[in-house]
């Protein structure tokens, strides 16, 4: 995981609607159980019961951002549901509003955790749609002190504000890139 750069450019990989589980996400059983330490193979299943095609084509963007409608990540805490997509590069997921706890997997993952303003931009956003967050470290910083995150939706010249609800520890571990590397940087 590396720190967040000044710009992230990356395409809209997924768009998903509300009630999005963690089970969506990253599927439980037995058959996906054996895999729980080995990452790439468990993220073969990620989103599949959503879209069998997003493991392929988040590999193929190298660098994407997910969409999502209200609750996204609700259920259990599972951490592979943050784990997965980070490894298919997943930078940022913009929502309507998070489940509690998945937004914190997120952060702690270094992956920028979005609401929307409002909530109607979500139906102007398609699959594919390429989107730039400039500054985006600065623009981190500010959401501590409650400042929007502007998100420029590309094909229309939109700016898309949106809400980054972080504690400045939250802040650094997203700075730092998740959690791992804020760990590191503090001893």
């Amino acid at each position: 995981v590396i720190p967040f750069l000044d710009e992230i450019d990356a395409k809209c990989s997924l768009k998903v609607g509300d009630n999005i589980t963690t089970d969506h996400i990253m599927p439980a059983g037995a058959k996906i159980l054996p895999l729980r330490s080995n990452i790439p193979k468990i993220s073969e299943y990620c989103f599949a019961v959503c879209d069998e095609g997003f493991h392929d084509r988040a590999l193929q963007l190298g660098q994407s951002i997910i969409v999502g409608g209200s609750n996204y990540g609700q259920g259990s805490s599972r951490e592979h549901a943050a784990l997965a997509p980070l490894y298919l590069g997943i930078k940022a997921v913009i929502v309507k509003s998070f489940a509690r706890i998945h937004m914190a997997n997120l952060i702690n993952n270094g992956i920028l955790p979005l609401v929307f303003v409002n909530e109607w931009d979500y139906d102007n956003i398609r699959l594919g749609d390429e989107f730039v967050i400039k500054y985006a470290a600065d623009q981190i910083k500010g959401a501590v002190e409650g400042q929007n995150v502007m998100v420029t939706l590309v094909r229309t010249g939109e700016e898309i504000p949106t809400r980054l609800n972080i504690s400045a520890r939250q802040c650094d571990i997203l700075l730092a890139g998740g959690l791992l590397n804020y760990t590191k940087e503090a001893k």
